[in-house]
């Protein structure tokens, strides 16, 4: 039996490797990346590594066995067949008989685009047959933090999601909500809504980088519109633009506050404020 984690140099799939071989020994470990080198690191240490892709089914045949947990992390190509990816691999976990399968999707209450292809998975997956586990992450901390150099340098903030909250942690929150599922028992047929412990406004975040960084920023609020041309404006592809600004939609409805407690009820402790994630971020 082994631990099997897709994606697994992704910025979210290194945090669940490297926190799986706190907790079980590296050779129960399957890594499945695109790029072998780039996880020659998790090789030394005795992780198994396949190398296949999302696009091309036949690189999963014989991948899994029966037995097998597996953690299918939502691939990154936002404008391209998201769900038919994902399928190559369900479709290859059932054929093999796997013991779980969990994915990465996005909380059940954001309606925008972004959550149109984890819904299509999710019927995918609920329809496999195979035991699941559904985990809805909210919003990443380091989606905004890692942006600060620009923030910094123009002094603001800018979104378009007005008072709106988001109730976002840590991708090594997520990570940690993952391995505990996967290392767990009891969480078969289960879905999980998964947020931050507290819920903060754009005003707020803007006062927090200022209050740590020691310089004034601002929070300017802009409408969706120009939004999405100042984002095509700094060369970010049309489509994806778009689909940004309708996250900014749903951010102002609400849609990124979750409040069921599930993540720090899974990882077991408060999960990471985003002052932490911000003074980290200035760290860098």
């Amino acid at each position: 039996m082994s631990i099997v984690v897709t994606g697994a140099t992704g910025h979210l799939g290194r945090h669940v490797v490297e926190q799986l071989l706190e907790k079980v020994p590296a050779e129960q470990i399957t890594a499945v990346v695109r790029d072998k080198e780039r996880a020659a690191d998790f090789a030394e240490r005795g992780v198994r590594i396949a190398v296949a892709d999302y696009n091309a089914p036949e690189t999963f045949d014989g991948l899994f066995a029966a037995g097998d947990k597996v953690l299918l992390i939502s691939g990154n190509e936002v404008t391209k067949d998201r769900p038919a990816q994902h399928k190559t691999v369900i479709d290859a976990a059932a054929a093999a008989g796997v013991a779980l399968l969990a994915y990465t999707s996005a909380p059940s209450s954001l309606t925008a685009a972004l959550a149109d292809d984890h819904r299509a998975t999710e019927k995918v997956l609920l329809a496999s047959g195979l035991p699941w586990v559904i985990l809805g992450n909210g919003w990443y901390h380091e989606n905004h933090t890692e942006n600060l150099a620009q923030v910094l340098e123009h002094g603001a903030v800018v979104q378009a999601a007005r008072e709106g909250r988001v109730s976002s942690a840590s991708r090594a929150d997520y990570a940690a909500a993952a391995v505990a599922v996967l290392t767990g028992e009891g969480h078969e047929n289960k879905r999980y809504e998964l947020g931050g412990d507290e819920a903060w406004s754009f005003a707020e975040y803007a006062a927090e980088v200022s209050r740590r960084s020691g310089r004034e920023v601002a929070y300017r609020a802009v409408s969706v519109e120009e939004y999405v041309s100042t984002l095509v404006a700094a060369g970010l592809p049309e489509p994806m633009a778009e689909i940004l600004g309708g996250v900014e939609a749903s951010t102002e409805k609400g849609e990124l506050v979750v409040t069921t407690g599930d993540l720090s009820r899974l990882i077991g402790r408060p999960t990471t404020p985003v002052s932490e994630a911000i003074e980290a971020a200035l760290r860098k």
